[in-house]
């Protein structure tokens, strides 16, 4: 298994909803465990407004069929009342692991 691949989108919040925001990640973590693709997947508080999600994968398929999958689509969902702008989602390459 070699993770070579990565996703990172920074979510901002919209003024007080950031907690809900927040609460929403924590659930969009049982989606990302029955992913097969998604090696790793963490969320994240920056600030009280600003929240983020890392993924990481082993190969291409993986990282489209996440992005394609089932948390995109709650977050388009949920996005015009928590998000203060539209996520900055940006695939990215993975150089070193530990």
């Amino acid at each position: 298994m070699s993770v070579n691949r990565g996703i990172l989108a920074l979510l901002e919040a919209k003024p007080g909803r950031g907690d809900e925001l927040g609460a929403f990640l924590e659930k969009g973590r049982e989606l990302a465990a029955a992913e097969q693709g998604t090696v790793t997947w963490y969320a994240f508080k920056v600030s009280d407004t600003t929240y983020g999600i890392f993924d990481t994968f082993d190969d291409e398929e993986g990282r489209q069929a996440h992005l394609n999958g089932q948390i995109p689509q709650a977050l388009s969902q949920v996005g015009p009342d928590l998000l203060a702008t539209d996520p900055d989602i940006r695939p990215v390459d993975v150089i070193a692991v530990k």
